[in-house]
């Protein structure tokens, strides 16, 4: 287990303004934190033994940090207002 043991509003406040997902960026910033270098060109997670250096999961850390800071009209995903099928039937 990691031994990262930050208190939420220290994460709120280090958090950048432009990020949509707040709970997204708080994991994967712990795994990113955890998954660190180690010295030897490896990650220092056992998990991630005999993996170059950054790891599989600091890589994923990586792109959950992006997707947390969408910002743009096409990265952030929207729902429908209507159904175009629903609104169809109920006219007939």
């Amino acid at each position: 287990m990691s031994e990262v043991h930050t208190h939420p509003s220290s994460l709120d406040s280090d958090r950048p303004a432009e990020v949509t997902d707040p709970l997204l960026w708080n994991l994967a910033l712990a795994v990113a934190d955890t998954h660190e270098p180690d010295g030897d060109g490896g990650c220092r997670i056992l998990l991630c033994a005999d993996q170059p250096w950054p790891c599989a999961a600091w890589n994923s850390a990586q792109r959950a940090l992006q997707a947390a800071r969408a910002t743009t009209p096409a990265t952030i995903q929207r729902r429908p207002t209507s159904t175009p099928s629903i609104q169809a039937s109920a006219a007939a």
